[in-house]
């Protein structure tokens, strides 16, 4: 039903236990999917071979030797044997009710994105996908010392073939990017889903030390610079609170909460300029201040 690629980093250390838990976590999800890397990092080749998972090594690179994003997309639509894509970063454990839930938004809609919250866990170790337990004993672990991250940023886009159109040349990995995929998918018309409630995505925690130049506490430096100026304004800064429509175990529902409608209010001029101009004429103007 699904084809998942990703942009593996090195497979060094700590980085490649946590790629490899996350791959074999993809592997595990019926119906089968197809997983392609993408890339040639240190490992991906060997880990490739190892998990029997597709590869992709020549994709566009910039100057910093970081994947394009516009290129990883483009390779995959083309290799995937599979009328569902989900790009997923190289990190991310996805568990047996992702599946169900991509299958019930594609069952309900042609073309979508769906997208949704993570758990941040500190996962240091192989995890034991020999125990037939494995998953309900992660579930558990996640109750007990996960963390649900902010909803604005995204690790997994689920998507319908030749519904995304071309990328502009992000950076993988470095911000930005994961908000203008849903500021994208709304200026095309297509539902934003948010599965949040519906599946439970696991981020493996570790270091940023792989940013060139990076700042600050991340992933920051002049790749998420230019990331940010290909996005072209912070009014295209979208997050799950633009989804339209949310995937929960009773099916597919409309997101009408008092935050969705708000935002949703508040974005109207992005995609509709005129509404912008009429706000700005029919705000009152600022009054002068009182003498004193």
């Amino acid at each position: 039903m699904l084809t998942i690629f990703t942009v593996p980093k090195p497979f060094d250390g700590h980085i490649g236990i946590i790629q490899r838990n996350a791959i074999q976590s993809w592997l595990r999800l019926r119906p089968v999917c197809q997983v392609i890397l993408c890339g040639d990092e240190t490992g991906t080749a060997e880990t490739a071979a190892l998990l029997g998972t597709d590869q992709i090594p020549g994709v566009d690179r910039n100057e910093f030797g970081t994947p394009l994003l516009s290129s990883v997309f483009a390779a995959a639509e083309t290799r995937a044997q599979r009328d569902l894509l989900c790009y997923v970063n190289a990190d991310i454990v996805l568990l047996s009710d992702f599946a169900e839930a991509a299958r019930r938004v594609a069952g309900s809609k042609r073309r979508f994105l769906m997208v949704g919250q993570r758990w941040d866990l500190d996962v240091t170790e192989p995890l034991a996908f020999g125990d037939p337990d494995w998953e309900g004993d992660l579930r558990s672990r996640v109750e007990r010392a996960g963390t649900l991250h902010p909803p604005s940023g995204s690790d997994f886009f689920v998507y319908r073939r030749d519904t995304l159109g071309a990328l502009p040349p992000f950076a993988v990995g470095r911000p930005g990017w994961d908000n203008w995929m849903i500021y994208h998918a709304r200026g095309r018309k297509m539902p934003v889903v948010d599965a949040t409630e519906a599946t439970l995505v696991i981020h493996q925690n570790h270091a940023y030390g792989h940013v060139k130049q990076g700042t600050g506490t991340a992933w920051e430096g002049p790749e998420g610079d230019r990331n940010l100026e290909l996005i072209g304004g912070n009014e295209r800064i979208f997050t799950l609170a633009d989804a339209t429509h949310r995937v929960t175990r009773a099916g597919l529902r409309r997101a009408l909460s008092p935050a969705h409608l708000k935002r949703r209010l508040r974005t109207l001029a992005v995609f509709v300029p005129a509404v912008g101009r009429i706000f700005r004429i029919l705000r009152p103007a600022p009054r002068p201040p009182r003498p004193r």
